[in-house]
């Protein structure tokens, strides 16, 4: 029987693809037990020699061309009458040489710090930022300044306008600030990168309000993240409309929204709270009736408070934007000198 049909009649025997059995059974050819000396490529006729290499290699490292690709040092020295070689040969020569990389001066971004705030009160540090409310029209947006205290979640100031103006949002700041009694060195009030955000007139009003500014990265959308909590539970609420019919109605419908959340709406990261009792220092009053109420009901009923007696949770001490970095602590040993702490 011939060898190929006895592998194919095996194969399909034991259900082994051909393919695989060729692998396992080739034949790898013997390694020459002597070395025999490799003889060096001819170079082709039409090769630059040594020499000419050499001076392309200059020329490519001339002060003019140093950070200039081949195609480009092959045109300025075709347009000067100059030809020593193909743009191509000339990468080939700088490939040889390791030198393929990029050979032009590239503007480098800044690197933006990182915004680390923190607020262990009120009105000490506020996010603001604009949303967009979608009018009765196609294409036709209103336009909602916040402003909310990072401690308290308080929204401390709101406003619909019918465009984004680096001048509304300086009137919207001065009153903000007015209204909440805000002195110079108080406040750190932190927003993106929007050009309203970033204009000149903001800029010289928190000057002369002793504010101090802060923006979030480029690019970075977790750097404003109250702000845009505080737009979703604005927009997913069942009541929010999607659109307004004027610019009347989208200012009714916050004027009404704004007090709801404020003073009745439990935040989450309150302990259920209300922005309105963290703002204006409830806290303990509220504290106070709460335990009350928890302890009644574990008297009543112990067996269904299996951790012990329940405690009412209080708002965070300090609440931030990008956890400040932990200082390291000073490592002391016995052996160091006291001199040395000094």
């Amino acid at each position: 029987m011939n060898a190929n049909y006895a592998v194919i009649d095996a194969c399909e025997l034991v259900d082994l693809p051909r393919p695989a059995w060729y692998r396992a059974h080739a034949t790898k050819s013997a390694k020459p037990t002597t070395t025999a000396a490799v003889k060096p490529r001819p170079a082709p006729p039409r090769a630059l020699s040594d020499k000419e290499r050499k001076a392309v290699l200059e020329r490519l490292h001339d002060p003019d061309f140093v950070d200039r690709p081949p195609r480009q040092v092959f045109a300025a020295l075709l347009d000067k009458g100059v030809y020593h070689c193909g743009w191509r040969t000339m990468y080939r020569i700088l490939h040889d040489c390791g030198e393929v990389k990029e050979r032009r001066v590239q503007r480098t971004h800044r690197k933006h710090a990182i915004p680390r705030l923190v607020a262990r009160g009120p009105n000490q540090v506020w996010s603001w930022d604009i949303t967009l409310l979608r009018g009765h029209r196609p294409r036709e947006f209103f336009y909602l300044y916040v402003i909310l205290d990072l401690f308290s979640r308080y929204v401390v100031g709101w406003m619909v306008a019918p465009c984004e103006s680096d001048d509304l949002a300086e009137h919207f700041i001065a009153q903000t600030c007015e209204r909440q009694g805000v002195v110079r060195s108080q406040l750190t009030l932190h927003a993106d990168r929007g050009s309203v955000m970033r204009s000149q007139l903001v800029s010289e009003l928190l000057t002369k309000l002793g504010v101090e500014q802060s923006h979030s990265r480029p690019r970075v959308s977790n750097d404003n993240p109250m702000s845009e909590s505080q737009f979703k539970t604005l927009k997913y609420d069942g009541r929010f409309p999607g659109r307004f019919e004027t610019l009347e109605a989208a200012r009714e419908y916050c004027q009404g929204w704004f007090p709801w959340y404020n003073q009745e709406h439990h935040h989450i990261n309150l302990a259920l709270f209300t922005p309105n009792q963290v703002h204006f220092g409830h806290v303990e009053a509220v504290v106070a009736i709460r335990q009350s109420a928890l302890n009644a009901a574990y008297q009543a009923h112990p067996e269904r408070f299996v951790k012990g007696p329940p405690q009412a949770r209080r708002p965070a001490a300090e609440v931030w934007i990008n956890r400040p970095a932990e200082p390291t602590p000073a490592v002391t040993t016995a052996e160091s000198d006291p001199a040395d702490a000094r």
